[in-house]
């Protein structure tokens, strides 16, 4: 996304200068040099993720209920080239993780806990997210009488959509929301959309890098928070022109 802002603002640049355009040239071009060392060199990105993290970089201690979800987002699958083998992708284990921890502090407290793995074939690989995150949580120790699976999902508003009628039939009282620490907050706004409450858990923390010279790292960090930042306003608008699905009432779940 950002690589494709620096692009166009070069070609723009080129091209005004072909026309003797030398002054809006020169205009466009300190633009593309401020994009580029802003991403780049990592302020941008910081700031970005900073705000998108800021309220999650530290989890309270938890207080268990009767009845506990563990609902885990899905991050993505990727097939092993050479064997064909499919598994989670590089941002899903640390939510794995996150989840299969969390379960078992629920287990030690001697509370009843589910886990709910949320997610589709995305990618169109023929295996759906839930079920291969399911065999990665088993390994971990969790009972496989104790998940919960959607398997159609698509997207974090179909997660959050297709999550409520699941965690309803189990009758959760409390339910935990896992995943990346930049996704929190836009899952978060559409868990509440469909009335379900959660509580936030972090499964990971991301960050720009400072540094001299421009970074690729940099600019995939800036479009991974950017993605999020767009998804949060597409609800918003679509909420003021309802083009929404109507809104549960919130609590009812």
């Amino acid at each position: 996304m950002t690589a494709n802002v620096l692009l166009i603002l070069i070609v723009l640049a080129t091209v005004l200068a072909l026309l003797k355009r030398r002054r809006c040239s020169r205009v466009l071009l300190a633009l593309a040099l401020i994009l580029l060392l802003a991403v780049g060199c990592g302020p941008l990105p910081i700031w970005l993720l900073a705000r998108l993290q800021s309220g999650y970089a530290t989890t309270a201690p938890i207080s268990w209920g009767q009845r506990n979800a563990i609902v885990l987002l899905g991050a993505g699958s990727v097939r092993v080239a050479g064997s064909g083998k499919i598994e989670a992708s590089l941002f899903a284990y640390g939510r794995i993780s996150k989840a299969a921890e969390l379960y078992r502090e629920c287990r030690r407290a001697g509370r009843e806990c589910k886990v709910e793995v949320s997610g589709g074939d995305a990618r169109g690989l023929g295996q759906p997210e839930a079920g291969i995150y399911a065999g990665d949580l088993q390994r971990l120790g969790v009972d496989a009488a104790d998940l919960l699976l959607e398997s159609h999902s698509m997207n974090t508003w179909k997660n959050a959509q297709f999550s409520g009628p699941l965690l309803k039939t189990y009758g959760a009282d409390h339910v935990l929301l896992v995943s990346s620490g930049y996704h929190l907050r836009r899952g978060m706004l559409y868990f509440a959309h469909f009335g379900i409450h959660v509580v936030p858990v972090r499964a990971d923390y991301v960050d720009g890098v400072l540094s001299w010279l421009p970074l690729s790292y940099n600019f995939a960090m800036a479009d991974l928070a950017l993605h999020e930042y767009a998804g949060i306003a597409r609800y918003r608008v679509y909420n003021a022109m309802g083009w929404n699905v109507q809104a549960t009432r919130a609590g009812a779940l």
